[in-house]
């Protein structure tokens, strides 16, 4: 038996089944690519010196 016959004998709607595998993966995807630029940064920000940062965010913090 052919698997699209076997999914409409199981009332699988294959539309909406596609879409969700396909928001899911994108999902997973964009994810990933977050956790990339996580390490990333976390990589360049150990450059920085400590009192550095301490530096921009008092200056951030008086602007407002």
């Amino acid at each position: 038996m052919e698997l699209k016959e076997k999914l409409r004998e199981l009332n699988v709607n294959i539309s909406q089944l596609v879409r969700k595998a396909v928001e899911e993966e994108v999902e997973r995807r964009e994810r990933e690519a977050l956790r990339t630029l996580a390490g990333e940064v976390s990589h360049l920000l150990r450059k920085v010196p400590p009192n550095e940062i301490v530096k921009v965010i008092r200056e951030a913090r008086e602007e407002r």
